[in-house]
């Protein structure tokens, strides 16, 4: 018999306890399920992460932009009012373009 046992990271530095591999596919296959019976959720889950993405990942490098347009930004075509919007646009533009994750599914 197979011990299928990892150590979790926690663990390893003396505290913790085991999970099991077989656990971690507890989930597998219910993603298509919820995504046929809730497709709308995930949309909104989608766009909340996008938008946190680029906000955060813009704000990392000093580029803010203001809260109440930031969805038009990423979501809209709208014009720019200046340089950290075109950040944030070019942002989302390159998540585009890396997974195409604005267009498929959606």
């Amino acid at each position: 018999m197979v011990d299928k046992r990892v150590k979790s990271p926690s663990k390893l530095n003396g505290c913790g306890d085991f999970w099991y591999i077989a656990d971690l596919s507890k989930a597998q296959g219910k993603q298509e399920l919820f995504t046929h019976q809730s497709p709308q959720k995930l949309k909104i889950l989608r766009e909340h992460a996008l938008i946190e993405s680029a906000v955060s990942s813009n704000r990392i490098e000093g580029i803010n932009v203001d809260q109440s347009r930031i969805r038009t930004i990423v979501f809209g075509k709208t014009l720019l009012k200046d340089r950290n919007e075109e950040e944030v646009r070019g942002y989302r533009d390159t998540l585009a373009e890396k997974g195409n994750t604005l267009k498929k599914g959606e």
